[in-house]
């Protein structure tokens, strides 16, 4: 029995649209009938492709330093001397950034042949190409925006007067019959003989009854599936338990066995009149001239033929309808907000003059210096879908006129009743409070809705 997702899904596919896709681009599973018990349906249904979204990254913040001062030290001595000497102090101007719009392109820019420049144009075929090629189109060397079309030439024809013989010269023949003169006479036409006489053989008929087909389970067509089915092609397949036959035939049983009896049977005469030959028939030979009639005659002087040609640009020929025309389809771009640097991070040096005093004196140990951290690159991650399956053709169980009847429909009923959804008859007609009762019965236990499924059938013990 298939599990309850897998129901779920061949019976409602409410919530994966059917996607549009090229038949050769189809995975088709259907080549083999499941395994089923007798009694269940199938129906050969499109499972759509699935996708993925993956992330990629694009940097919108560059790589950057930041700028730490590390102040001088210093020593203090006792005299009155010189206290602070002159120094240069250092003092870190951090970098400024400023937000720019970059434009990436997601999808690069390309030409494409299709049947026509407007909104209803498709992609030209490779056939179609390939013809308009063979007849002199340079695809290379296209304008885009170019258009060509095929136009027939029909073939050309010449008439010319010609005397053409109707009738050859023969010869007529004339035939003079035989002569005959009538004579009577008396033949056998049937000598004496003897005759077999079959006795028949008498029989007696008996009755007996005989198994003529066994019970077997067939693959048989359905039909009328109870819920509806999005995704469904319309083939339904259902395995149908078939009882075996029986016929009652009549059996004929010898009673008396058959013999030969002879009989005589006499000659038999007739009399004729017989037609004696006199003289054999005789043939004479007549000429017949020959009979010629002048007529035209129309010869092909030029095959018809299919041309390609600018489709602005005139001449012979009948439109067939055939055109491409190189279209250009533009890059697909997106725009995202990054920060770049307007000015780096700099050290901005000042003079700090000496101060003298008679007090304690600083003397520098150590220069003041500077140290640089590197900042780290900053990345967006934008979202890009790619296909990761194929569409699948399949066959899913399901429920349908075939495979339902008064019996099942009962004991769906009566379970429906049972768990205090369903309060009409027990009549094993699936109408409308029957449907309106699955419904409240699956919104009360979180099931799919969309009609009586597997599922619902599962969940109410009838399965």
């Amino acid at each position: 029995m298939l599990n309850k997702r897998h129901a779920s899904v061949a019976l409602l596919s409410l919530l994966i649209p059917i996607m549009g896709t090229a038949a050769e681009d189809r995975v088709d599973a259907t080549a083999t009938l499941p395994d089923a018990k007798p009694g269940e349906c199938y129906a050969k249904v499109i499972v759509p492709a699935r996708f993925e979204v993956k992330p990629e990254k694009v940097l919108v913040k560059p790589e950057s330093e930041t700028v730490e001062i590390i102040p001088a030290t210093y020593d203090v001595q006792e005299k009155q001397v010189l206290v602070k000497e002159a120094a240069k102090k250092l003092v870190a101007v951090p970098a400024k950034y400023k937000s720019v719009n970059e434009e990436i392109e997601i999808s690069p820019a390309r030409n494409e042949w299709v049947t026509s420049l407007g909104r209803r144009g498709i992609p030209a075929s490779p056939a179609l190409l390939a013809a308009a090629k063979t007849n002199g189109v340079e695809l290379e060397n296209t304008t885009v925006g170019q258009c060509f079309a095929e136009y027939y030439i029909p073939p050309k024809f010449e008439t010319k007067e010609k005397e053409v013989l109707v009738k050859e010269a023969a010869e007529d023949i004339k035939i003079t019959p035989a002569q005959f003169d009538k004579v009577d006479t008396v033949e056998t036409i049937k000598e004496a003989s003897k005759k077999k006489v079959l006795i028949k053989a008498e029989y007696d008929v008996v009755e007996k009854k005989i198994e003529i087909e066994p019970a077997k389970a067939v693959w048989k067509k359905g039909s009328g599936p109870v819920s509806r089915i999005d995704n469904s092609t319309g083939d339904i397949m259902c395995l149908v338990q078939v009882p075996a036959k029986y016929k009652i035939i009549k059996k004929t049983v010898l009673k008396t066995p058959a013999k030969i009896d002879s009989v005589e049977i006499p000659a038999i005469t007739k009399a004729f009149t017989v037609s004696k030959l006199v003289s054999d028939a005789t043939a004479d030979k007549i000429k017949v001239a020959p009979v010629y009639k002048k007529v035209g005659i129309t010869s092909k002087i030029e095959d018809a033929k299919f041309i390609w040609r600018n489709a602005k640009t005139g001449g012979d020929g009948i439109a067939t309808g055939n055109q491409i025309c190189l279209k250009g389809i533009p890059a697909q771009k997106k725009i995202i907000k990054k920060q770049v640097i307007e000015t780096p991070a700099t050290v901005k040096e000042e003079v700090v003059p000496a101060v003298y005093k008679t007090v304690k004196v600083k003397k520098v140990a150590t220069e003041a210096e500077e140290r640089r951290t590197k900042v780290p690159a900053v990345y967006k991650t934008v979202e890009k879908r790619v296909k990761i399956s194929k569409e699948r053709l399949e066959w899913r169980r399901i429920l349908c006129q075939t495979n339902m009847n008064a019996d099942v429909n009962k004991r769906i009923q009566q379970a429906l009743k049972d768990v205090g959804v369903y309060n009409g008859p027990i009549d094993g007609s699936i109408g409308g409070g029957t449907l309106k009762a699955v419904e409240k019965y699956q919104r009360e236990k979180g099931l799919p809705t969309g009609g009586l499924t597997i599922e619902v059938l599962e969940n109410l013990g009838v399965m």
